[in-house]
């Protein structure tokens, strides 16, 4: 990347995210010759990964212990790569008429391509008591922090698979799991729903919702209200899990790319979106599998696209 006047810096691919399709971008651009950059707006790499605890056994050709495990093999492979990158740096507005991107910091950096690789984050029940107590009895991770509700009673919102994955496994340590959900129905992979019910220490609530949490230096008891009578019942426990799925981190193009009816970019075979030399890849563009290797094979994708655009225009 270099300097030119007026705080402007000039790339040919700038790449907005450091997860595993940011990462894969920025490895196929230096193969292919382009310069690059990439910004991520956290202090380290990674995205997804770092919420990951339990192995990773489905990437093939590599098996890690944990999503750190797999982050280190990658940045391992990046090398000097990392010096093409900036983390505590976040991209405040995108300009698609000039291919720029306006950073927090003042400075704006104009691109040939812009890769888009922000990712989604967990959803989150917007209740009182949600932000106060977390770490504080609201857990981040049934499998980072399963030993602590050793004996304790526990509550997981939520009805897919992560739910119920996350109930059976703290179900070994707990004294009860409750299973909020907001339907009549459950979301998760059969075998999920039936080892559950078949474990006595879960029990199921559902047509339900969380409508508070409360507390004094720890979480106490949150309040559960049934969707079909309207009537609250308060709920002593120990421990919270909200696993209610995610949303993507779409906000730097909404009103500018097209996206779905639930905010995902909506990208062509190459990963375009409908704005010229905008492109998006990993789970912000990838609602139907959001995983490490359709991360990667993302990022490979959008690069050999941007190639053939800047390059040899003639094969697109």
């Amino acid at each position: 990347m270099t300097n030119s006047r007026n705080n402007s810096w000039l790339t040919d691919v700038l790449i907005v995210g450091g997860g595993p399709a940011g990462l894969s971008a920025l490895l196929w651009c230096t193969e292919l010759g382009m310069s690059s950059f990439l910004i991520e707006a956290s202090s380290e790499f990674g995205g997804q990964l770092l919420s990951i605890y339990n192995p990773i056994a489905n990437y093939l050709g590599r098996e890690t212990a944990n999503g750190r495990g797999m982050l280190d093999e990658f940045l391992k492979q990046l090398g000097d790569l990392r010096s093409s990158c900036v983390l505590n740096s976040r991209v405040q507005s995108i300009d698609p008429a000039k291919l720029s991107a306006a950073l927090s910091a003042g400075r704006v950096i104009i691109s040939r391509a812009i890769v888009l690789a922000t990712g989604v984050r967990r959803r989150r029940l917007n209740i009182s008591g949600e932000t106060e107590f977390a770490g504080r009895g609201i857990l981040e991770s049934g499998a980072k922090e399963k030993a602590s509700v050793a004996g304790k009673r526990v509550a997981i919102v939520g009805g897919g698979d992560a739910a119920l994955e996350n109930a059976l496994m703290l179900s070994e340590y707990a004294k009860k799991v409750y299973v909020i959900h907001r339907r009549d129905a459950l979301t998760a992979r059969p075998e999920f729903i039936s080892s559950a019910q078949n474990n006595t220490r879960i029990e199921f609530v559902l047509n339900s919702v969380v409508d508070q949490i409360s507390g004094d230096d720890q979480l106490r008891s949150i309040l559960v209200k049934d969707l079909k009578t309207s009537s609250a019942q308060k709920v002593t426990l120990d421990s919270l899990l909200v696993r209610i799925g995610v949303e993507p981190n779409s906000e730097l193009v909404r009103g500018l790319a097209e996206l779905d009816n639930r905010g995902y970019v909506k990208i062509d075979h190459l990963c375009r979106t409908s704005l010229p030399g905008l492109y998006a890849v990993g789970d912000i563009s990838s609602p139907i599998s959001p995983t490490i290797s359709t991360a990667v094979g993302a990022g490979a994708t959008a690069a050999k696209s941007i190639y053939s655009l800047l390059y040899k225009p003639s094969h697109l």
